[in-house]
């Protein structure tokens, strides 16, 4: 009996030394973070330089003031102490602290601790900055965590789960002032930062385990098809000269991104064919995938970016990973000196384990190149010029 009684006691203990350790970000993952916020931020880039001068301050005619009410609206609605903590300063490490494992920690007020009011206001405030579409793949995105649980048996487990999620406030919501906010949780990372009129919504990170549930309370519920199918569309309609350039690989061979949590500073040389070289059809349809990343921002600020994008799409590339067959698993990237995407199928984790990707496991990233993600550049200018005053 006594036997018994220690063993039962001894797992209990193990699974609570388990769960203290996901919740503290214990293992590879925490020492990946310390490791990526000790270095210096410089910004993904394609030969470990930074391209000077791509990101001015200046006015984009398009109002934020949605975004900051909302935001102000949803401080409001927080008890002191949930208030406290959601609250940070706008030059603090925490814009770098996202991350896509649901094992670490996340800062700031939980959805899951949020009542109704203050969750309406939560998403008052995303939907203030971003498209419908942004909205919708958000809240998608949410159900489909709690899918993961329901399939893989994790329900109440830590990260999973529709409520999983965090939000953090830089700065004080301000009509003249740099502030903004990052919604962090597993598959579903915004972070979306505010100088007067000008927004930058990088990095963005956006996925699923399954990216479509044929079962379990939300189903029916699917996403970014349309970016992967478009894609496809794409390098299949290019002739065998070009997908030569195109292609990096013809065998999808596991993980291929390269600026998930904890690489700010990745160096990404610019691969694959010259958007120059593609057909005014074929540039036409590039135009309208690289959209469909773009218009997760509201309209008006998805506008000003993409013609930031097309004013560099001479010097702008799309690589491909993979087969292209109707089903096929495959890996893409759309690399600017103003925006890099990145598209990967993944192996199964959640529901699983292989060696093979699927297209039931996607992660996706988009990111401003050149020192601009979190609007660091435009916050180092606005920061210059106030403590240095133009004469």
């Amino acid at each position: 009996m006594k036997s018994f009684v220690f063993i039962a006691f001894f797992l209990s203990t193990l699974s609570q030394i388990s769960e203290a350790q996901r919740r503290g970000g214990g293992g590879r993952f925490a020492e990946m973070e310390k490791k990526a916020i000790a270095e210096p931020f410089k910004g993904v880039t394609a030969d470990g330089k930074v391209e000077e001068g791509l990101f001015k301050i200046r006015s984009t005619g398009v109002k934020t003031t949605a975004v900051k009410e909302a935001a102000q609206a949803f401080l409001k609605g927080l008890t002191s102490d949930q208030r406290t903590k959601t609250k940070f300063p706008i030059n603090d490490n925490e814009w770098r602290r996202w991350a896509n494992q649901h094992s670490l920690p996340r800062q700031g007020v939980s959805f899951e601790e949020m009542n109704e009011t203050q969750r309406d206001l939560a998403f008052k405030m995303i939907g203030a900055g971003l498209s419908a579409k942004g909205l919708k793949t958000t809240q998608d995105i949410m159900k489909l965590n709690h899918t993961i649980a329901e399939l893989s048996g994790r329900e109440g487990a830590y990260g999973y789960g529709r409520w999983a999620y965090f939000i953090t406030i830089m700065g004080d919501p301000s009509d003249t002032k740099p502030w903004g906010f990052q919604f962090d949780g597993h598959h579903c990372i915004i972070n979306y930062f505010i100088l007067k009129d000008q927004v930058v919504m990088t990095p963005l990170f956006l996925g699923s385990e399954p990216v479509w549930a044929e079962k379990g309370k939300y189903k029916g519920t699917i996403v970014l098809q349309e970016e992967q199918n478009q894609a496809l569309a794409l390098i299949r309609s290019l002739n065998e000269k070009q997908k030569k350039k195109a292609v990096l690989k013809s065998e999808k061979d596991g993980t291929n991104t390269n600026t998930e949590a904890f690489h700010d500073n990745a160096i990404i040389p610019y691969q694959g064919i010259l958007i120059s070289e593609l057909t005014p059809d074929q540039k036409a349809a590039f135009l309208k995938l690289t959209g469909l990343w773009i218009a997760n921002l509201k309209e008006g600020h998805a506008k000003v970016k993409m013609e930031e994008i097309e004013k560099h799409l001479n010097h702008t590339r799309f690589a491909w990973i993979g087969k292209m067959d109707e089903d096929s698993v495959f890996y893409y990237r759309i690399h600017s000196p103003v925006v890099l995407i990145e598209f990967d199928h993944q192996r199964p984790i959640a529901l699983g384990r292989s060696r093979t990707a699927t297209r039931q496991h996607i992660h996706a990233t988009v990111r401003t190149p050149n020192g601009n993600d979190y609007g660091k550049d435009l916050l180092k200018q606005h920061l210059h010029d106030h403590h240095h005053p133009k004469k």
